[in-house]
């Protein structure tokens, strides 16, 4: 892809923008600090190579904050280069994305070393979440209720580690693992200990899993403390997911759920990567910015 960010802005405001956003100037100044995730630009190939210009980027667009893997941020601070690129660029760390085993009791002492690492390094750089993602699954032939138990208690143990070390902690239901439908999603948060473990869904994710995101949100509000904010369309791109806007999630209405209840969350910006892609990962990010600022959430300037 090779075009202009001066060409590409005027693309998004007269024409592919045009059609996902409200007319400017037409939505009051809303709260929320929007963050964004490096997804989309490390997820073909994914590599710890990749956080250095997903993070210009995203610090260039004006986002709040950022988010990548644990493991990656891991890497980073092991070759002490981590604080240095966080002042070059001048964006804060928010949070670490963690996957870990829920299934398999055996495993729980290791994973809970690995990590409380994760956990201090993301504090050691000024984050303040850890966001836990179940291991995935051969969803074919799993069986939730086998599991159920001890689901809940890897994660309220994984959460209090997390606490432990001065960050929040909440659960990220995911596609293709031990924790994917609307239906496993509601049965781990009613038995968690939510004291210790908040709800950290991805909007996106849940619709596409045919739940209705928005309701949701609503039905475990006041515990939605962090967020990956993704659209989805069912396209042929971005494993079905889009740009902000260009989906079926109704994130107006999610956004304003949250702001009401919990304005200091954690909103972060996500995309997924896929072969072919219409855009850049940049462009795709400026997708977004422009959706949001049509809805009244403000960026950072230089």
């Amino acid at each position: 892809m090779t075009i202009s960010r001066r060409s590409f802005n005027v693309a998004v405001l007269t024409g592919l923008g045009a059609a996902a956003v409200p007319a400017i100037g037409s939505a009051a100044m809303r709260n929320l600090k929007i963050g964004c995730t490096s997804l989309i630009w490390g997820a073909l190939p994914r590599s710890p190579d990749n956080l250095g210009p997903a993070v210009k980027d995203m610090a260039g667009l004006g986002f709040h904050g950022f988010e990548t893997f644990a493991a990656i941020l891991e890497e980073w601070d092991t070759r002490g280069s981590l604080g240095e690129l966080l002042s070059a660029n001048r964006i804060p760390l928010v949070s670490g994305y963690a996957t870990m085993q829920v299934v398999d009791a055996a495993a729980r002492k290791d994973e809970l070393d690995k990590l409380k690492r994760w956990a201090i390094v993301v504090r050691k750089h000024g984050g303040r979440f850890v966001v836990l993602a179940p291991n995935g699954v051969k969803r074919e032939g799993y069986n939730f209720q086998e599991h159920r138990t001890n689901i809940v208690s890897a994660l309220n143990e994984y959460a209090m580690a997390v606490n432990d070390v001065g960050l929040g902690a909440g659960l990220h239901q995911h596609t293709g693992t031990a924790v994917e439908t609307r239906d496993e999603t509601y049965a781990i948060m009613e038995a968690a200990n939510t004291k210790h473990l908040k709800f950290a869904p991805d909007v996106g994710q849940l619709q596409k899993g045919g739940a209705n995101a928005a309701q949701v949100v609503k039905d475990f509000l006041a515990i939605t403390v962090h967020m990956h904010l993704k659209d989805f369309s069912g396209g042929e791109h971005f494993a079905g997911y889009c740009p902000l806007g260009q989906g079926k999630v109704d994130l107006e209405a999610i956004l304003g759920m949250v702001e009401g209840a919990n304005p200091n969350a954690n909103i972060m910006v996500e995309l997924d990567g896929s072969a072919n892609m219409p855009y850049t990962a940049l462009q795709t990010a400026q997708i977004s910015k422009a959706y949001l600022q049509k809805l009244g959430y403000p960026f950072q300037t230089s």
